[in-house]
């Protein structure tokens, strides 16, 4: 099955962030600000952010002569005996402080061997996560989630799973022609989340944006309350931001 990569913002931010992990790295007495802009290439706006989001992060951190030094966070990911269950923690620390900052329930959705697969979420009692009143794997043509996977595969790829997966009707609003949803999925860019408008559920409204590390695929979503639906335009952006950290987690 072939895939549709088109590298989004979060995706050049991992990377770039990502080079200035590696440069720290093998600066193991520290690195000043001006030396890394000067190796990565860096303009000094663009590293400041990404040195921020590093030491929030925790995989930099700066000593008491400003240099900055491979943080905690990037040891214990690297050196741990079990890097899946790390990384899980890793990520778990991420989706809460996101969820927090954003105000909503949020998700790590994975395509996996032609299945949507919900791999982790974080929820609180003031951000409830969506009642899977219908398996999210029979249900992608009405989710956020679910139509930023499939608008990561190919044509053909996205005629498979509809084939395998009929196009029940959850609402009012579900889109039940597979001509209709394919025509949508080919024209969306990839900078523009996918958004669900209570067509999986009465009452929830959610967006979506990809997550694409190496050859799988995968979305960040959050979901709200349709009370707060004017609220999902700035959410979503929100969390296109904070996908860069997720991207960068799993790329380490």
């Amino acid at each position: 099955m072939a895939l549709m990569h088109e590298p989004t913002a979060p995706y050049h931010s991992a990377q770039d962030a990502l080079r200035v992990l590696e440069t720290v790295s093998r600066h193991t007495t520290g690195i000043t600000d001006t030396r890394l802009a000067s190796l990565t290439g860096l303009g000094p706006e663009r590293l400041t952010t990404l040195l921020r989001m590093l030491r929030r992060e925790g995989y930099v951190e700066q000593v008491a002569d400003g240099a900055y030094v491979t943080g905690a966070a990037l040891t214990r990911l690297c050196d741990a005996q079990d890097r899946d269950q790390a990384l899980r923690e890793k990520l778990q620390r991420t989706l809460d402080r996101l969820r927090d900052s954003i105000g909503a329930a949020v998700y790590i959705s994975r395509y996996v061997d032609g299945e949507v697969t919900i791999a982790q979420y974080a929820d609180g009692p003031a951000t409830p996560s969506v009642n899977e009143w219908v398996d999210f794997r029979y249900s992608a043509h009405a989710t956020a989630l679910g139509k930023s996977l499939l608008g990561q595969l190919d044509h053909n790829g996205r005629r498979d799973h509809l084939a395998r997966h009929k196009m029940a009707r959850l609402t009012s609003r579900t889109i039940t022609s597979d001509r209709l949803l394919l025509s949508r999925l080919e024209t969306q860019p990839p900078t523009v989340p996918h958004l669900d408008l209570q067509e999986y559920a009465v009452g929830t409204v959610c967006a979506a944006v990809p997550i694409t590390a190496g050859s799988s695929v995968g979305c960040l979503a959050l979901s709200l309350p349709v009370e707060h639906a004017h609220r999902l335009r700035q959410a979503a952006d929100k969390l296109n931001r904070g996908a860069a950290p997720v991207l960068l987690s799993l790329a380490i």
